[in-house]
């Protein structure tokens, strides 16, 4: 009986492990079983740390906000709980920016907020 190599398929699917532990130090880039290790936790981190963006993000934008609406005279949750009150549709990304780029328009976003939570 002949024996049984493993031919193409097997190549090509180290191949590709390989390539995506470019970079690695070491073993990590030239070995196979732990380049695939050093692999399969780098895309297991990717995936859950795209998640973790977002909400790190959200944060951010939550602080940059409470900190511009302190200059207003008002604190985060007063000016959010305002803005919906006059039925301002403005997201915390915009709202940040709006804070960072623009203080005299967010000055006026908070105004309005004021006079909604004072009506």
């Amino acid at each position: 009986m002949p024996r049984a190599k493993r031919g193409f398929k097997a190549r090509n699917r180290r191949k590709k492990i390989l390539k995506l532990a470019k970079g690695n130090v070491g073993g990590r880039r030239k070995l196979y079983r732990q380049a695939r290790e050093t692999v399969e936790k780098g895309l297991t981190f990717a995936y859950r740390d795209r998640r973790v963006l977002k909400r790190e993000m959200r944060g951010l934008w939550i602080i940059r906000i409470n900190a511009a609406a302190r200059e207003a005279g008002l604190s985060y949750s007063r000016l959010i709980d305002g803005l919906k009150r006059a039925g301002v549709v403005m997201d915390r990304k915009v709202l940040a920016e709006l804070a960072i780029r623009d203080a005299g328009a967010f000055r006026e976003v908070a105004q309005r907020a004021l006079a909604a939570l004072a009506a």
